[in-house]
């Protein structure tokens, strides 16, 4: 995995290991990888994943079976989209907005693009 400077490694671990729950791999209240099959797979150290790890627990995400390991909480998804949107209309698209006036971009001119 390639990692950015500008956001720290545990949260762009977070944000993929997120995608992969909302495409439903692994499934809702089916068990995550383990701490050390992630930090091999992504080729970071496992304390940087069991730091992932405890911030997705603490969002709720996902949840540990003491001495079984970690598992996808049932409204993951739904917790997952809902923050996604509230960080797309509350810090991206105001950004996107301004830059849209700054440009002379209208809504109509979107609705007209063909990707």
């Amino acid at each position: 995995m390639d990692f950015k400077k500008q956001k720290p490694i545990y949260l762009q671990i977070a944000d993929r290991l997120m995608e992969q729950i909302l495409d439903g791999q692994p499934p809702e209240d089916d068990r995550m990888p383990s701490v050390r099959d992630v930090a091999a797979s992504m080729g970071v150290n496992p304390n940087t994943v069991m730091r992932t790890f405890e911030y997705l627990q603490g969002e709720a995400i996902i949840y540990n079976r003491r001495g079984v390991g970690y598992f996808v909480s049932p409204d993951a998804k739904k917790r997952i989209l809902d923050e996604q949107r509230r960080e797309f209309l509350e810090e991206e698209l105001p950004v996107i907005r301004q830059k849209m006036r700054i440009l002379g971009i209208s809504l109509d001119e979107l609705k007209n693009e063909k990707p």
